[in-house]
């Protein structure tokens, strides 16, 4: 012990600070020996942050006083252990600063320093806190019990936020996911359940590794704003349930009732009013405190956390802690009746839990406006992880929940130990702080998610109806419905295809063509000038711009300002050729990128004598046709003019922009 701390100094200044801060001797005596075994690991195991050895602080007198005091709290020294050799003091300016080095000791374990540590921290104990009435709520709901709920929290919490793809995300047992697993539950057990659990993990892992997870850039702002709004619904719903009797159903009135609304009121006051005051704590945990201080010191008769799920589930102790173990199902009898019970549930799960999960990874990206975008792999996996965790110790899984990562974001979360410290403390408070965490009022955690949703509600949404177009009206409109009153998942596919379909329509309808006729060598030709894009929905606008029995023998489609964009349109620019063949009168195709001349002549084989692509490399624009690989198979590479990349394939300039100037 005396060699090891002689060697630290930086042990020798934390020890001799500790002795003298002692009241007594006694009580000195009793801190060094603690002091110096832990010094000892310190240096063995903290080499990164070691000091040299030849340098040691000026005046330390700890090598003279070391033996003495180690034998005055009972501990044998040895007589004859060699008294160091004393070290060259340094001077005032290499002295070192006790409280730099600690700081600096944060910022190597955590670079954004130890106030946003603290932040983080206290953070993470707010959204734990507003874990709990959730987690309850919709272990109900999957039927299962409630400390499944809460287990399910910590395992989601932890590995969704430490190998999730953001920072701030806060994940939990969430009611979209809840309630597609009641009819499993109901029909096969909680068993069947967590199965089902752990192959929804498995598939998100795979929905990660595959990448999959970048298709949610695909849903449109319009069906963004459906959602956030009808999630701050359905939030707001959930916690009016707790305004009513549970077992009779009968509107809280008297006492009980005026302490839940008045609770509730100061709760959502506090919540407001105190970030006025101070910042150092975050204000939904400071409401919380306040609440549950106010119920307890004046007896009101407030429905806790303990009345709402049993004073077992908040008993506390080692004995609750779940056991690490596959679900009791016949993985091994019956594989593939097992797999064909759990695939359609399991499947539904992943794929709700992921689009909540990105949805809100998204909405948490312009939250916090650091610059950064959410890994969507990265969210997958850790989802994925979480739920196999949760699976395998017997609970229900969840996602990501908007209304926890709005607590999260709105105390000051800006990195992953808020939602690692969320876990933490929700275990702990489970394990060890059960019966306290069961003493505080639901009207505090109530007034929270009021405020909550009032600030995840679009209220700009309604302010814009009447300047938006009316399509993105009625997808934001119906979104929210949809939401509220079936599935997020429903509701994000629903309005993502209804979006889609409105867009293809309107691009459909922007096929205009300006003509023009001239004369070459005396013979009358007339020019189709064609805008817009050609694909399968602006087919029937493209065919009916054409005259083919008036048109004279040579007609000239210039596709300068359009692009073929799909295998439908090559199909449409063949048939309006043959159209032409028939009629005896020429096509002459120009400026058309080099895959879409090569792709017509492959479906016709050869192109026949009245379809005639007139190749300009100087002017033809380059772009692909979204078409099959096979299709594509042995395609030459553009012919490329002087000035637009040489070689076999086009340089950096020209693979951003055509000769027309358009992207």
């Amino acid at each position: 012990k005396e060699k090891a701390a002689c060697e630290c100094p930086r042990v020798i200044l934390i020890v001799e600070m500790l002795a003298r801060r002692g009241k007594s001797g006694r009580g000195r005596a009793l801190v060094l020996p603690a002091i110096c075994i832990a010094s000892s690991l310190m240096c063995r195991f903290s080499s990164p942050f070691a000091i040299p050895r030849n340098v040691q602080p000026q005046g330390s007198a700890l090598h003279r006083s070391f033996g003495a005091k180690v034998r005055g709290c009972g501990v044998r020294a040895k007589s004859d252990a060699p008294v160091p050799t004393p070290l060259p003091a340094m001077v005032e300016s290499q002295a070192e600063d006790l409280v730099a080095n600690a700081k600096s000791l944060i910022y190597a374990v955590y670079p954004k320093g130890p106030g946003s540590a603290w932040r983080n921290i206290l953070a993470g104990f707010a959204v734990s806190l507003a874990m709990i009435p959730e987690s309850i709520a919709f272990a109900f709901v999957a039927g299962v019990s409630p400390i499944v709920g809460l287990w399910s929290a910590v395992a989601m919490g932890f590995f969704a936020a430490a190998f999730g793809g953001r920072a701030g995300v806060a994940s939990g047992a969430a009611g979209s996911t809840a309630v597609v697993m009641v009819a499993l539950t109901a029909a096969y057990g909680p068993a069947y359940l967590s199965a089902a659990v752990i192959l929804a993990g498995l598939l998100q892992i795979f929905a990660g590794t595959m990448g999959w997870g970048k298709f949610i850039r695909l849903v449109p702002h319009p069906v963004m704003l459906g959602f956030v709004n009808g999630l701050a619904i359905v939030i707001g719903k959930a916690q009016l349930s707790h305004f009513f009797d549970p077992v009779t159903g009968a509107l809280l009135v008297g006492a009980r009732g005026a302490t839940m609304w008045g609770l509730t009121g100061l709760s959502m006051a506090l919540v407001k009013l105190l970030p006025r005051l101070t910042t150092a704590i975050p204000s939904s945990l400071l409401s919380v405190g306040i609440v549950t201080a106010v119920a307890n010191i004046f007896a009101l008769p407030a429905t806790t956390l303990a009345d709402l799920a049993g004073a077992e589930t908040f008993r506390g102790g080692l004995s609750i802690i779940p056991k690490l173990a596959l679900p009791a199902v016949p993985f091994m009898d019956a594989p593939l009746q097992l797999l064909q019970t759990l695939l359609p549930f399991a499947a539904t799960m992943a794929s709700v839990g992921l689009i909540e999960s990105l949805l809100t990874m998204q909405l948490v990206d312009g939250l916090l406006e650091d610059g950064k975008r959410g890994n969507t792999s990265k969210e997958c996996i850790g989802q994925g992880l979480g739920n196999v965790v949760s699976g395998l110790t017997g609970g229900m899984g969840g996602c990501a929940m908007i209304g926890q990562t709005q607590v999260n974001v709105q105390s000051g979360a800006t990195s992953r130990l808020a939602g690692v410290a969320m876990s933490l403390f929700l275990g702990f408070g489970i394990v060890g702080a059960a019966p306290l965490l069961g003493r505080v009022p639901i009207a505090s955690l109530v007034g929270i998610m009021f405020v909550v949703c009032e600030s995840t509600f679009a209220w700009s949404s309604l302010r814009l109806m009447r300047k938006i177009p009316r399509s993105d009206a009625v997808v934001i409109v119906l979104v929210s419905l949809v939401t509220v009153v079936k599935d997020l998942a429903i509701a994000v596919v629903a309005g993502t295809i209804l979006s889609s379909l409105i867009f293809a329509w309107k691009q459909s309808t922007n096929m205009v063509a300006a003509v023009s006729t001239g004369t070459v060598s005396g013979d009358e030709w007339k020019t189709y000038r064609l805008r817009g894009p050609l694909f399968f929905g602006s087919i029937q606008a493209f065919n009916d711009l054409f005259d083919v029995a008036g048109d004279p023998e040579d007609v000239v489609i210039d596709f300068a300002r359009t692009r073929v964009v799909d295998h439908s349109a090559l199909e449409a620019i063949n048939a309006l050729a043959e159209r032409y063949g028939d009629a005896g009168k020429r096509l002459h195709l120009r400026h058309l990128s080099s895959d879409c001349a090569y792709l017509l002549e492959k479906l016709n084989g050869t192109l026949p004598p009245y379809e005639i692509i007139e190749a300009e490399p100087e002017t033809d624009p380059i772009y692909e046709v979204m078409e099959s690989n096979t299709f594509y198979e042995n395609a030459p590479p553009p012919k490329l003019p002087k000035g637009r990349g040489t070689g076999s394939a086009p340089d950096e300039s020209s693979k951003q922009t055509g000769a027309d100037g358009t992207a």
